[in-house]
């Protein structure tokens, strides 16, 4: 493997302990949006909550949130050119869950099924859910292939075909109880208006660590050397400003191991005087384009969810 030794020697800001937590979409409909993941993505209820005219429901495998639909009917719709969600990114742990997914996904006529690539990081297919958020189903290949140049990690987009990886890697076992394979949100894709004030807060304020600055209109960011588990691009955006409220994402969600990382992100927050909400379990904020970002103690709930 060739790695670059700048990237090596980089010093962390926030914990490799950094998880993703279940992204949260506000939807029109809740039914609709609810039977999609449970028959798309093979997601199954975990907890649901209601306080006044919202309702909150997670789904997930296991007891892992993928993903919490929040029912706010009277949102308008957003448009493809603001900031916000560009697509909620689902690990799966080897190439036969993915493909099991995906083969759910494509059978799913709700689906829009817009591409699938080699990102020499990992393999992803991509769709559509029918209120219009981005969904990447993926598996990462082995670390010790990621190749660096020049103190970034390189990352591509490479025609992957769909066909055949399933006919490669699909297990008909494994299909029949995709439901039982586990996964997790392994990243977050953002649509901001500005590359330069995006990494100010991502990178500066929030502290990830960039991880790929070349790639055309976009930038990559982790925790522990990681691929990324936030991405922002300008592909669609460029120029977009803070966002009303409406459907779509939100909030991002990340969570951290201690108290004690909370408090140095407190420490951040306050130095670079970004207004937050500091609830004991949770740290809460908005990026420059008004999505809430939300940094919590693991265990988060549908009631926390709803109070914040």
């Amino acid at each position: 493997m060739e790695m670059d030794q700048q990237a090596v020697n980089k010093e962390p800001v926030i914990t490799a302990g950094l998880e993703m937590d279940a992204v949260s979409l506000r939807v029109a409909d809740l039914e609709l949006m609810s039977d999609y993941y449970e028959k798309s993505l093979a997601l199954t209820p975990i907890e649901e909550r209601a306080r006044g005219t919202e309702t909150v429901r997670i789904l997930g495998r296991g007891k892992t949130p993928f993903v919490r639909l929040v029912h706010t009917p009277d949102l308008p719709a957003g448009s493809p050119r603001d900031a916000g969600l560009f697509h909620t990114a689902f690990l799966f742990e080897d190439k036969a869950s993915l493909s099991a997914t995906v083969l759910r996904s494509a059978q799913d006529p709700r689906a829009k099924f817009v591409g699938s690539s080699d990102h020499l990081v990992s393999e992803a297919f991509y769709f559509t859910d029918p209120e219009g958020n981005g969904i990447e189903l993926y598996v990462d290949r082995p670390r010790e292939e990621w190749l660096y140049a020049d103190g970034d990690l390189r990352m591509d987009t490479i025609y992957l075909d769909p066909n055949a990886y399933l006919q490669q890697h699909l297990d008909e076992e494994i299909f029949a109880n995709v439901e039982k394979q586990s996964g997790k949100v392994g990243h977050v894709h953002l649509q901001v208006g500005d590359l330069r004030v995006a990494r100010d807060f991502y990178v500066n304020s929030l502290g990830l660590d960039p991880t790929v600055e070349n790639y055309p209109g976009a930038l990559f960011a982790s925790a522990g050397g990681y691929h990324h588990h936030v991405a922002m691009n300008t592909w669609n955006s460029s120029g977009a400003g803070p966002r009303g409220s409406q459907l779509g994402l939100g909030d991002l969600s990340i969570t951290l191991p201690t108290r004690n990382d909370l408090d140095e992100l407190v420490a951040r927050y306050r130095e670079q005087k970004i207004e937050f909400l500091d609830t004991g379990n949770t740290v809460i904020t908005q990026d420059p384009w008004g999505t809430q970002v939300t940094v919590a103690l693991p265990g988060r709930d549908a009631d926390e969810l709803l109070a914040s």
